[in-house]
């Protein structure tokens, strides 16, 4: 469960450490006081998108600092290099730069594999979350994520990916004979034109390193004469060789008649057998080298060949080979297309009663989960004042697709004696608040999160339905922690937590304040929201008897 947030430089405010306990938590405060800041930290924390107008007015960073308690060992601390605690530490710092700091328990860690412990840690709904109980493309996921479907997606998964994959190698297959015969003849020119060059696989690297060679035969046949000359001497002159076995024959001399000369000698003589051997190689490379004006003419020849297959083949001379199998493998495809089209036509009619299989085993299993999600939803809404509603899940029947063969969209009838019809045009604003609330229960059933924050998802919900949907979060607590920003005076009466989120202004500046209320403070409060500014001993009575209600 979240324990602690601490705050520093968000928007308006300043600085703030908030302390949540186990249960139910509300967040109450005049419009604009900062709560949506609150949520916006806790988003930050998780993973989510996080921009430079968040930090306050004057700062270069804002930070967000939260202690988690009692956290599940998951696999992600291992798969990230994170050491595991359960007093799990999240810690961020936004830079005007666009620079994100992420740290858990002092390991950096990107934003994106923040996000991957975010999801696990806590499930905040908003009233945007309306939108995605409106859009019927998202009720299948909704479905499958109830029914615990995710092994049985995955085996469909697969067994559709290979019929596509068929499908895919069938339809390159498939074409007129008048584009076959273009490309049969197109595929024929080019294998024969890479075959008449005759390459060899690094061919054009030692044709080009020859002519480098051949361009500059001159000059290297002068500097070979050249070193010759000073390794082994001429008519006037010593070379180096002779010169260093004057020296050794005289060295050699001296150690005869003192020890103290070895050394010397032996590394005079080192010199003189390896100078010798140098000598021999440059000799030997002088009387090799040799080379013509059609040598050279001839690679510039072979070179531009392969030049002009470079350009329409590949880069090297592997590439154009490579080019070549391929073109080959495809111009036997094309010539034994209907052999190899039967085939793959066969394999295609196994993959798709295999996908079908799977498909329709899907189908069973959410048709299944339908009834029981519809009963639990309407079990759930009957606990939130609205027991005369309906509820199902209407299924149509598809070709395969990636997510199967079914289309899934909820509809309802808020009223006795109305048809049933799609969620988005039946359900008022306070209805569908109870709505989501409902399925999001029924839904946080089945995963492990810990944490479940509520963004103001009570609006258009008054009275006895206000108490309703309060009864509701609260029985949830029971279970898991709980954090509602709300306006009702009913949810915040419940809580077992109660903050309070206020505005001030100091020297020209917006501050932002975070205090949690004892009883006294807890009665002005809903007091307030009772009555607006005005707090009147009447209000403040009915205040006090929702508290101890």
């Amino acid at each position: 469960m979240l324990s602690l947030l601490h705050i520093e430089n968000i928007a308006v405010i300043e600085s703030a450490d908030i302390s949540f306990d186990q249960g139910f938590n509300v967040l109450t405060g005049e419009t604009g006081a900062g709560k949506s800041i609150v949520i916006d930290a806790i988003s930050a924390i998780l993973g989510e998108r996080a921009y430079r107008d968040m930090i306050r007015t004057g700062t270069a960073k804002a930070s967000v600092r939260a202690v988690f308690t009692e956290v599940p060992e998951y696999p992600w601390f291992g798969e990230n290099g994170v050491d595991y605690d359960p007093e799990t530490v999240i810690q961020r710092e936004i830079y005007l730069d666009g620079k994100n700091v992420c740290r858990v328990n002092g390991s950096l860690v990107s934003v994106s594999i923040l996000r991957k412990l975010g999801i696990q840690l806590i499930n905040i709904h908003g009233q945007h979350d309306s939108a995605s109980l409106f859009d019927e493309e998202n009720h299948l996921a909704f479905l499958d994520a109830f029914a615990d479907n995710e092994c049985l997606r995955m085996d469909y998964g697969e067994k559709y990916a290979a019929v596509a994959k068929l499908r895919r190698e069938i339809d390159a297959l498939t074409m007129d004979e008048g584009e076959k015969l273009r490309r049969m003849e197109t595929l024929k020119y080019q294998i024969a034109e890479i075959e008449k060059a005759e390459l060899e696989p690094g061919e054009d690297e030692a044709l080009e390193e020859r002519r480098k060679l051949l361009q500059n035969a001159e000059k290297l046949s002068n500097g070979l004469e050249e070193a010759v000359e000073c390794l082994y001497g001429g008519e006037d002159t010593d070379g180096a060789a002779g010169l260093l076995a004057q020296a050794e024959h005289a060295l050699a001399k001296l150690s005869r008649f003192s020890d103290s000369f070895n050394a010397m000698h032996e590394r005079v003589a080192d010199l003189m057998y390896q100078v010798q051997d140098a000598a021999e190689e440059v000799r030997d490379a002088r009387d090799d080298l040799s080379y013509s004006a059609d040598e050279l003419e001839q690679i510039e020849s072979r070179l531009d060949v392969i030049h002009k297959l470079r350009r329409k083949y590949g880069v090297t001379c592997e590439d154009i080979l490579a080019y070549l199998d391929k073109a080959k493998k495809e111009l036997d495809e094309i010539e034994f297309a209907d052999d190899h089209l039967e085939r793959l036509k066969g394999k295609l009619k196994k993959a798709e009663d295999a996908a079908w299989k799977a498909a329709l085993t899907l189908r069973e299993n959410r048709k299944t989960a339908a009834k029981a999600l519809s009963e639990r939803i309407l079990s759930e809404l009957a606990q939130l004042d609205m027991p005369r509603v309906q509820f199902s899940c209407e299924f149509r029947e598809l070709e395969l697709t990636g997510s199967g063969a079914d289309a899934v969209a909820f509809y309802m009838s808020a009223n006795a004696g109305e048809a049933l019809k799609p969620l988005s045009k039946v359900a008022s604003g306070g209805e569908l608040a109870r709505i989501m609330l409902a399925m999001k229960n029924v839904l946080a059933e089945k995963d492990q999160v810990g944490t479940l924050i509520f963004d103001e998802v009570d609006t258009g919900v008054s009275g006895r339905a206000a108490q309703k949907v309060a009864q509701k979060l609260r029985s949830v607590a029971v279970h898991k922690q709980v954090l509602c920003v709300t306006h009702l005076p009913q949810l915040a009466a419940l809580a077992n937590t109660h903050l309070l989120i206020a505005k001030t202004e100091r020297d020209g500046r917006t501050y932002t304040s975070v205090t949690p209320l004892d009883f006294e403070g807890r009665k002005r409060e809903l007091a307030r929201i009772i009555g607006g500014a005005s707090i009147t001993e009447t209000t403040l009575k009915s205040a006090e008897e929702m508290l101890r209600g």
